[in-house]
């Protein structure tokens, strides 16, 4: 028949049949299917390499016979210029989803910036690691690359990327060394889990090598540290002295909670998660440490009342940071000393070379070889576990030294005390040498 509205309405599936197809007598190839639940459908048959094809065109009533009839019209032409417009067609839904997909994973992409990485990186590879990793490592990273933090992470270039650890190595060295480790470990993590493809910082250079530092403070600047961190105020007058008297490690120390600290004051207890070796360390106190604790009040949060946690705390919700600025001011109260002591003369600050808060560790340990500590001792006392006593041995070792270590703090605080002269020894310290000299 030729197709019409009066003769499609009036088409019917024949009983016991699940559809039928009628074709068109003006347009070859032109057809209609009936379904037994009335559907009709518009359809373009053709045959094609050999096998017969069908195109569909739309559902009756979406589309007039007329416009149905053109399509078919336009997909007789392509066969008959040798195209397969069922084949094209599959082309385009293929090509169409690959795209889709396509663009779901440049969203992706887009959407995984630099920050966000870190945040995952933090939150699920960093969950195993020490508190200071886990700390140091995201925030080193974000602060030393602010300019690419918006970025997608897969963006990066090793050329830029260079730029920046170059720019950062001409003035600290050091520090471009461990912001490139830190970065590789997170990109390694990256690639694995297939959230970018490649990992620049495993190709990023950073001139020299790791230069272990040799600093030892001198018996003066020991006691210059000593009195003019006495003049300093809360929270950092303190913290210097603890730092001094435990030779614990910077970030232990300024994140000291009240909670670690036995009621007599005389042990302090710094959890595994706060240890670079993830290990349970403890820390005896000798009389001048517990003077200086036994001095502090707790701080509260000046906006909920609580509390604080925190030993040394400028908020009472977070412990104190800033160290950098610290230093300096506790530096020129040094110069400001000197100059008093040395009335028209030319003082200049700390002699050369300059001094961290890391060197006070060396130098506690320095000075207690010099006083009969042994290494293993000493290594204790730092909490390097892997130190004097290796391999073997230290698989079976595992005495602490517990009485070793509390005889080689009190002899360091005596030592700390002597230098910085008799005439500023506060009533503990004179009690500590009073019973060393007995």
């Amino acid at each position: 028949m030729r197709f019409s509205k009066r003769e499609i309405d009036a088409l019917t599936c024949p009983p016991g049949k699940r559809d039928a197809v009628f074709s068109d007598t003006e347009t070859k190839g032109f057809l209609v299917r009936v379904t037994d639940t009335g559907t009709k459908l518009f359809l373009f048959q053709y045959r094609y390499a050999g096998r017969v094809r069908r195109l569909k065109l739309g559902e009756y009533g979406a589309l007039t016979i007329a416009q149905a009839r053109k399509m078919a019209e336009e997909a007789r032409g392509r066969v008959l210029a040798g195209g397969d417009p069922v084949g094209e067609r599959r082309a385009e839904v293929v090509s169409y989803q690959a795209s889709l997909q396509e663009q779901a994973a440049q969203a992706a992409i887009d959407a995984l910036t630099l920050d966000v990485l870190i945040d995952r990186w933090a939150a699920m590879a960093l969950r195993e690691h020490s508190e200071t990793y886990r700390r140091e490592g995201p925030q080193r990273i974000r602060y030393n690359f602010q300019l690419f933090l918006n970025r997608p992470a897969q963006s990066l270039t090793v050329s830029e990327l260079q730029a920046r650890l170059d720019e950062i190595a001409e003035q600290h060295p050091t520090t471009a060394r461990r912001l490139q480790a830190y970065a590789r470990a997170m990109y390694a993590w990256a690639v694995k889990r297939q959230l970018v493809e490649d990992n620049p910082f495993a190709r990023v250079i950073v001139e020299g090598r790791e230069v272990s530092r040799d600093r030892v403070l001198t018996d003066d600047e020991i006691g210059e540290i000593w009195r003019v961190a006495g003049q300093m105020a809360y929270p950092f007058g303190p913290f210097f002295r603890l730092l001094l008297l435990t030779l614990q490690r910077r970030s232990e120390v300024a994140e000291m909670r009240w909670e670690e600290i036995s009621p007599d004051l005389t042990t302090w207890t710094i959890p595994a998660e706060r240890t670079k070796n993830s290990r349970v360390h403890i820390v005896h106190l000798s009389e001048p440490a517990r003077h200086v604790l036994a001095a502090l009040h707790r701080q509260t949060d000046p906006k909920t009342g609580a509390i604080s946690p925190y030993v040394f705390t400028n908020t009472g919700r977070t412990p104190i940071s800033d160290f950098s600025g610290a230093k300096e001011r506790l530096e020129r109260l040094i110069e400001v000393e000197r100059v008093e002591k040395s009335p028209g003369k030319e003082v200049c600050a700390m002699p050369a070379p300059g001094w961290r808060l890391h060197d006070l560790r060396r130098t506690g340990v320095t000075v207690m070889a010099r006083l009969g500590v042994g290494p293993h001792v000493a290594d204790r006392v730092l909490n390097h576990v892997q130190g004097t006593i290796k391999g073997v041995a230290a698989v079976y070792q595992r005495h602490e030294f517990l009485k070793e270590r509390q005889i080689a703090l009190d002899n360091w605080a005596i030592h700390v005390l002597q230098v910085a002269e008799s005439s500023e020894l506060n009533t503990a310290g004179s009690r500590v040498i009073a019973l060393r000299r007995s």
